[in-house]
């Protein structure tokens, strides 16, 4: 569709000014807005993952307390009982996916997003562009949006060589920034980072660095800065 711009027609009467929609872009016409969802792939690509150890990469750790619940019941609860009763039950959806060892892609994340929005069906990929931290970052969407995340996903199965906690960041991240749901993407992608660590055995006594900071887009220090969470999470445990 070709562009379009305002031109002033003068009218009959002195001093009134109509304006008219005309078929072609001025020189003044405002640059599109920038799409934060490829910038994060840009960023994603460049991003010099941590490897994973030679030893003890994956052994299991089991924490004396539930800090993904406590952490719900404590900070979701706050804001309604109902949101953290929703929260509750997709936790034991991830434990139960990551048990039995399921691949991480869109379909599984819609299992889980039904119980936190309490939608009686699970809710479908988002159809139009999405925004995010006041309208600052814009996420685009074309036809293969979706395949690309499942693409992205799938690395957090560890076949790169990436660590363990930096694979959970980058889930992490991948899900804030393709912003797959109309709702509640910030509760999906920390989801999706407990369902990482859970996958190889691994739970947290602690998550409040995980669920108490924003990341940008095109911020290329983030997702070590998360992954360093994660760890310095992992280590206390």
């Amino acid at each position: 569709m070709r562009g379009f711009t305002w031109r002033a027609k003068q009218r009959h009467r002195p001093g009134l000014e109509v304006m008219a929609l005309g078929p072609e872009a001025g020189p003044h016409s405002p640059a599109p807005a920038p799409d934060h969802l490829e910038r994060w792939l840009a960023v994603r690509g460049s991003v010099p993952w941590p490897k994973a150890a030679d030893v003890g990469a994956s052994d299991p750790v089991i924490p004396s307390r539930d800090g993904a619940a406590e952490d719900i019941r404590a900070f979701d609860g706050a804001l309604s009982p109902g949101r953290a009763a929703g929260m509750l039950r997709a936790l034991d959806s991830v434990r139960a996916d990551a048990a039995r060892g399921a691949p991480l892609d869109f379909e599984l994340l819609r299992g889980w997003q039904r119980h936190v929005l309490e939608t009686p069906e699970p809710p479908p990929f988002r159809g139009s562009p999405a925004f995010a931290k006041g309208g600052r970052e814009r996420y685009g969407i074309t036809p293969d949006t979706r395949a690309r995340l499942d693409d992205c996903l799938a690395e957090s199965g560890g076949a790169d060589g990436v660590s363990l906690t930096a694979r959970a960041a980058r889930a992490c991240l991948d899900i804030c920034f393709f912003h797959p749901f109309d709702d509640g993407n910030a509760r999906s992608a920390f989801l999706a980072l407990v369902f990482v660590l859970a996958r190889e055995g691994v739970a947290l006594e602690s998550v409040g660095l995980l669920r108490r900071v924003s990341f940008r887009a095109d911020d290329p220090q983030g997702p070590l800065t998360l992954a360093r969470f994660i760890d310095s999470h992992l280590k206390e445990t």
